[in-house]
């Protein structure tokens, strides 16, 4: 059973930093990435990030250049650290797993609870 559960959330300044966490667990070896989701007021979820076996990793959107997606397999854990961070980045973020294939990300529908943030000016 696929289990993803994110942390990190909370409210900070524009300009300021935050790092999600996601936990996974029970992710069968076909799931081999990683995406993070993002849901702000009135919006669509939109991708974010996505890595690949801990190395290929896709960014989409403002996050390019200021958002930077890792993955500590000996935790189980992806990270999103988020820096010079936007009143716009304001959302609940969501994990997210799916599959890589031709250099692209594949989301599934296995996703976790959210993470809130909020970034005020």
């Amino acid at each position: 059973q696929v289990q993803l559960v994110e942390s990190g959330g909370g409210l900070v300044q524009a300009g300021g930093s935050l790092r999600l966490s996601c936990a996974v667990s029970g992710t069968p070896s076909n799931l081999n990435a990683i995406g993070w989701y993002r849901q702000g007021p009135g919006k669509q979820r939109e991708l974010v990030a996505a890595i690949f076996n801990g190395c290929s990793t896709k960014y989409v959107g403002s996050g390019k250049g200021r958002f930077t997606i890792s993955r500590e397999y000996a935790k189980n854990t992806v990270y999103l650290q988020m820096n010079s961070l936007k009143p716009e980045d304001t959302a609940v973020y969501y994990c997210n797993a799916g599959f890589w294939a031709n250099g692209d990300y594949y989301g599934l529908d296995y996703w976790g609870n959210g993470t809130l943030v909020t970034v005020s000016s």
